[in-house]
């Protein structure tokens, strides 16, 4: 596979990525349940994974940061929707609201990762359309990674936490 970043890219955008994976924040995101066999930490860092994978294919250059960034905070909303009929009736549409602004309250997160995290949830948040590549990018991956997660059997849940961790400790 030809690759359109280099080697100083690379190692910065895994930098970056061991930054938020040891960041006690987004560690947070381990205590909330998200799809079958998978918390919101797990879930978010591979989404990030496949987000990053997509993007260094295309030849058009686009801000890997802040897909990196915003794939990896898309749902920092930091709260179990199941234990509140309030919060379960309108969590889909409201949690993109409240993940990006926790991560504007938490971390200095750029305009564009702010519109990444608001527009995750096209087509069902349908008035939140991705303006961006990069943010199509993200809602294309997550869209992939939880359709994957929620058809995903709940029989071997630890095991899958325990090896989704083994994957997910580097992002190349």
């Amino acid at each position: 596979m030809k690759e359109y970043i280099s080697k100083e890219e690379k190692q910065e955008l895994e930098n970056l990525y061991q930054t938020y994976l040891n960041d006690p924040k987004v560690k947070r995101m381990q205590d909330i349940r998200i799809h079958r066999g998978s918390n919101c930490y797990i879930h978010c860092f591979k989404v990030a994974k496949l987000a990053i994978k997509r993007a260094i294919k295309r030849k058009k250059k686009l801000d890997l940061k802040a897909i990196l960034v915003g794939a990896i905070l898309h749902d920092y909303y930091l709260y179990d929707w199941r234990t509140n009929k309030k919060l379960k009736k309108k969590h889909a549409k409201n949690h993109p609201k409240i993940a990006a602004a926790n991560a504007r309250k938490d971390f200095n997160i750029s305009p564009l990762v702010n519109d990444i995290i608001l527009t995750h949830m096209w087509p069902y948040n349908f008035k939140m359309f991705p303006k961006t590549t990069e943010a199509r990018i993200v809602m294309n991956a997550d869209n992939h990674i939880a359709t994957k997660e929620a058809l995903t059997s709940i029989k071997y849940k630890s095991k899958r936490i325990d090896k989704y961790m083994d994957y997910i400790k580097s992002l190349f």
